[in-house]
């Protein structure tokens, strides 16, 4: 894989050429920063900036002061190939709080497509209606130790407007949801994006994770997607790069709260 060119590609098709989440949101390109704005459940930010060492505090405080009058958190999603090289620091010095860094990872699909076999009594069913949602939520919930009412929400919202956009996927011990992910899609572009994998902690280790890769790219592959991509955390960076992903950058989220 040619690192920088897919970089490009990435940086242009998945950030200065993202389209909005849902018809409930608007993605703006306002010259210095892509970024997309919504209600107080959806997803707000930046996700793309054009800035060096002489514009980067005044187009800062111009995203504080548009996100601040909505009266929503944002995040500005930052990759460590972006300008100017102290980014960050001047977004924690403006009163952004860092989260932790995830590994940008990115492989071809078709080496993904490969059959996982599971263990016995699990299986991987796609969930297309709200009840699938919900039940992936009480997944999140429980694997991450966290409030997933507002994916929930995103995702309830995503499957009434743009229901091509995301495939749910749920994996089930008998008839308990064990695991869940889902592989996302914008149109027109090349690559695919991973997310969730999250997995309660009885049922780890048991090859979920590289049965829920596979299984998506079998889905990317059927829409001719080329790349699928990762915003990986440390834990699942090491089976990432068994399966042959490459890190090509890393993304840390910078929060502002209303």
């Amino acid at each position: 894989m040619d690192h920088e060119e897919v970089l490009r590609l990435f940086d242009r098709q998945m950030r200065r050429e993202v389209p909005a989440d849902h018809p409930g949101v608007r993605v703006e390109d306002i010259g210095t920063v892509v970024r997309q704005s919504g209600g107080p459940a959806d997803w707000n930010g930046v996700v793309f900036s054009d800035i060096d060492e002489s514009t980067a505090d005044a187009v800062i405080a111009e995203q504080v002061r548009h996100y601040g009058a909505l009266g929503v958190e944002f995040e500005w999603k930052t990759y460590s190939h972006d300008r100017p090289a102290d980014l960050g620091e001047r977004l924690v010095r403006a009163g952004f709080v860092a989260g932790e860094p995830e590994s940008l990872m990115i492989a071809e699909v078709a080496p993904q497509t490969g059959a996982v076999e599971l263990a016995h009594g699990l299986r991987l069913v796609d969930a297309t209606d709200a009840a699938g949602i919900e039940l992936a939520a009480q997944v999140h919930d429980e694997a991450f130790g966290t409030d997933g009412s507002r994916l929930k929400q995103q995702l309830l919202d995503r499957l009434a407007h743009a229901p091509d956009s995301f495939v749910m996927t749920l994996a089930l011990a008998g008839e308990r949801p064990v695991s869940a992910a889902r592989i996302e899609f914008a149109p027109g572009v090349d690559f695919a994006g991973l997310w969730g994998g999250g997995t309660v902690a009885e049922f780890r280790g048991r090859g979920i994770y590289r049965a829920l890769v596979a299984h998506r790219a079998r889905i990317a592959a059927a829409r001719g997607i080329t790349y699928l991509q990762v915003d990986a955390m440390p834990t699942s960076r090491p089976i990432l790069e068994r399966l042959g992903f490459e890190q090509l950058s890393v993304t840390t989220p910078y929060v502002w709260k209303a």
